[in-house]
């Protein structure tokens, strides 16, 4: 069930990562933690993951959303994908940026989201207040530019405006400039299932509504 009461939930359709990415995620968050303490630690309410589609769903028609986007994830056969963590990244956002690790964005990759939004479509409603979260934040421009970000996804963020990551915390953006500038080792890495969860703050995968192994 969604972590917070709402007529509307801001979901996140998602691919968990295996281990071999959750080292790197994790000392990246530490990093980031070490020079932003007011940022958040990957835990059990913001899990690692590659967002393949976030929009605002009715509350009532969750269990048929699922059953959609469900379909689609199973026969992807996520698991089988060979991905590859390639750099650093930030959203820029009032005051610091939102840091987060590349990942090539394959065929497989954006042949999958495609297909989620297809499936997922009739479902989306067009925007929706803070309340759709499981939380907003002290700054009521992070509520707009969330609330934003999520309605325009799937016009911004798909096909080829799509930047497949893994988000890892917050900093200040002059420290993240130093940060994408640093040489970066890439790695290989696979999926290790599909979700979906209510968005939290900072767009974290915050409550976990449904997954399939």
């Amino acid at each position: 069930m969604p972590g917070k009461k709402s007529d509307t939930i801001a979901v996140d359709v998602l691919l968990e990562p295996d281990a071999r990415m959750f080292a790197p995620a994790e000392a990246n968050n530490a990093r980031l933690r070490a020079v932003f303490p007011a940022g958040f630690a990957l835990d059990a309410t913001h899990r690692p993951h590659i967002t393949m589609l976030q929009c605002f769903v009715a509350a009532n028609g969750l269990e048929v959303f699922h059953a959609a986007v469900g379909d689609v994830l199973r026969n992807a056969r996520v698991t089988d994908m060979a991905l590859q963590a390639v750099r650093y990244y930030y959203e820029p956002a009032p005051g610091a940026g939102l840091a987060g690790i590349c990942v090539a964005p394959t065929p497989e990759l954006l042949d999958l989201q495609a297909h989620v939004i297809a499936a997922a479509a009739p479902f989306m409603l067009a925007t929706a207040t803070i309340d759709a979260f499981t939380g907003g934040h002290d700054n009521p421009a992070y509520d707009t530019l969330l609330i934003d970000y999520v309605s325009g996804f799937a016009a911004k963020h798909a096909g080829a405006g799509f930047n497949p990551h893994v988000t890892t915390g917050v900093a200040p953006v002059d420290f993240l400039d130093r940060m994408i500038a640093e040489p970066f080792a890439a790695f290989a890495f696979a999926p290790a299932g599909a979700a979906v969860y209510q968005l939290g703050p900072f767009g974290t995968a915050a409550s976990l509504l449904k997954r399939w192994a």
